[in-house]
C-alpha cells in the first residue's frame, strides 16, 4: 500500500472507532474525511472541499423531496387523514387467524405510501393499533412486534427516503428506484400476512378470534373515512409511475395534497403545522448531515485511492457475484444492528461502488436489496430503531424484551422475501424501464 492509500485505511479505521464510541456518523465521517484530505493532499485542498462539498450536496435538487415526504408524512398522521385505515382494514381481514395483525400489516402498508418512513410509520400504529390488539387479548409480543416488522415496510414502498437517499449517492433513478421496490414492497406485506396466519393457525392462543358484528352503515362509515389516502397514494405514487412529474415535484404535489385535504375535513390547525414543520426540519437536519459526512469521506476514498485498492482485494477472494451479494447482506445485518440505515448506506456505498461495478451487478436491483436489508436491521437486537419506537409508545405496557422476541418471528418472513428477490432479479426490475 502506498502512503496515500494508508491514510484512507486509517481514515476507514477511525471512523469505525469514532461510530463505536457513539459519535454521530455524519461528524465523524466528515472529521476524519477532513483530516484524511489534509495529510493525504494538504490542508488548502481540504478546507476547498469543505467549503464546496456541503453546499453542492445540500443543494441538490433531488434532496428537497426527503423534507417534502416527511413533511407529508407528518401532516397525513397529525391530522387523523389515516383515521379508521386500521378500522377498515381489519373489517376486510378479520376473518383469518390472527386478523388484527394482518390488518396491522397491510394499514402499515397503506401508510408507507403517504410518509416514506419506517419510523413515522411505526410510531402511528404503535398508538393505534396495539391497545387494540391488546384489548382483543393478543400477545404482547405478536401485537407490538407485528407493528415494529410492518413499520420497515415504509422503507421499501415508495416513496422511499432511502431510496431517495441511495439513487443521489449512486448517481441512480429516483424514479426507476421507487418503481422497482414496489412488488418487493408489496411481497414483504404478503409474506408478514402469511407468516401470521400460519403462526396463529399452529398456536391459537396467541391471537383470540375476534368475533365483531357490525351493521352497513358502520361498515360504510369505516370505508368512507378512509379515502384521502387512497387519493393521496393515487395522486402522488400514480403520478410518478405515469411520467407526469418526477419524484421530486411528486414531494411537494403530495404535501400540497395532503394540506389541502387536511384543510377540507377540518383537521388542519396551526399546532399540527407547526409540530410537522418542526419534526420535518429535525428529520431532515439529521439525515443532511449524515448525507454531507459521506460526501466529504467519500472525497477522502477517491483522493486516496482506498476504495480501488478494496475492491482489487475483494474481487481477488471473490468469485461470483451471488459471493458478493451474500457478503454484502451478512455485512449490512451485522451493521443493522448498531447503526441507523441511512449511516449504514452512506459509510459503505463509497467503498463497494467500485465492486459493485466490477461485478457488473444491476444497482437498481442491488438498492432493493440493499433497503430491504436495512428494513431488517430495524428490528434487530440491539439498537432496532423500530423496536424503541413501539417500546417508547407503549411504555410499560409491554417490555423490550417481548417486543424483540415478538419480531424475530418477522425476520424470517423478512428472509424468505430476500431469498426471493436475490434469486429473482425480475420481481424488483420487471415494471422499471431498464428491466423491459
Amino acid at each position: 500500500m502506498s502512503a496515500r492509500e494508508w491514510v484512507g485505511a486509517w481514515g476507514v479505521g477511525i471512523v469505525l472507532l469514532l461510530v463505536a464510541l457513539r459519535v454521530p456518523v455524519g461528524v465523524a465521517m466528515g472529521l476524519v474525511a477532513f483530516g484524511g484530505i489534509g495529510l493525504a493532499v494538504n490542508f488548502n485542498a481540504a478546507l476547498a472541499i469543505l467549503k464546496s462539498v456541503p453546499f453542492e450536496m445540500v443543494g441538490d435538487w433531488n434532496l428537497s423531496a426527503i423534507p417534502m415526504f416527511l413533511f407529508m408524512g407528518y401532516i397525513a398522521a397529525s391530522s387523523e387523514l389515516t383515521k379508521n385505515l386500521f378500522r377498515s382494514a381489519r373489517i376486510v381481514l378479520g376473518w383469518l387467524p390472527g386478523g388484527l395483525a394482518s390488518a396491522t400489516v397491510v394499514s402499515a402498508a397503506l401508510f408507507a405510501s403517504a410518509s416514506g418512513s419506517s419510523v413515522a410509520t411505526a410510531a402511528a400504529f404503535s398508538r393505534s393499533a396495539v391497545p387494540e390488539m391488546l384489548r382483543a387479548g393478543y400477545h404482547p409480543g405478536l401485537a407490538t412486534g407485528s407493528v415494529a416488522a410492518a413499520g420497515t415496510l415504509g422503507a421499501l414502498i415508495p416513496p422511499s427516503v432511502l431510496m431517495i437517499v441511495f439513487g443521489i449517492t449512486m448517481s441512480q433513478s429516483i424514479n426507476s428506484l421507487f418503481i422497482a421496490g414496489l412488488v418487493p414492497g408489496l411481497l414483504s406485506a404478503l409474506m408478514f400476512v402469511i407468516y401470521i396466519t400460519v403462526r396463529v393457525s399452529v398456536q391459537p392462543h396467541l391471537a383470540p378470534r375476534v368475533t365483531e358484528r357490525l351493521c352497513a352503515e358502520q361498515r360504510r362509515e369505516a370505508f368512507r373515512d378512509v379515502w384521502p389516502l387512497p387519493l393521496i397514494i393515487v395522486g402522488v405514487i400514480g403520478g410518478i409511475f405515469a411520467g407526469l412529474f418526477t419524484p421530486t415535484e411528486a414531494g411537494a404535489v403530495g404535501a400540497a395534497l395532503t394540506l389541502l385535504l387536511a384543510w377540507l375535513r377540518r383537521a388542519l390547525t396551526g399546532t399540527i403545522v407547526r409540530e410537522a414543520l418542526q419534526q420535518t426540519g429535525r428529520g431532515t437536519a439529521a439525515i443532511f448531515i449524515v448525507v454531507v459526512g459521506a460526501a466529504l469521506f467519500q472525497r477522502l476514498l477517491a483522493m486516496t485511492g482506498m476504495a480501488n485498492w478494496f475492491s482489487e482485494l475483494v474481487v481477488a477472494h471473490v468469485d461470483s457475484q451471488l459471493t458478493l451479494i451474500l457478503s454484502i447482506a451478512l455485512l449490512y445485518l451485522v451493521m443493522g444492528c448498531f447503526l441507523e440505515p441511512v449511516s449504514i448506506m452512506l459509510l459503505t456505498l463509497p467503498v463497494l461502488t467500485p465492486i459493485l461495478q466490477h461485478f457488473d451487478v444491476n444497482l437498481i436491483w442491488f438498492a432493493v436489496i440493499t433497503v430491504k436489508l436495512l428494513e431488517m436491521g430495524m428490528v434487530t437486537p440491539p439498537m432496532g430503531m423500530n423496536i424503541f419506537v413501539v417500546k417508547s409508545a407503549m411504555g410499560d405496557a409491554v417490555s423490550l424484551g417481548q417486543i424483540f422476541r415478538g419480531a424475530a418471528g418477522f425476520l424470517l418472513a423478512d428472509f424468505v422475501t430476500l431469498a426471493l428477490i436475490i434469486d429473482f432479479p425480475a420481481l424488483s426490475l420487471w415494471l422499471t424501464p431498464l428491466g423491459s
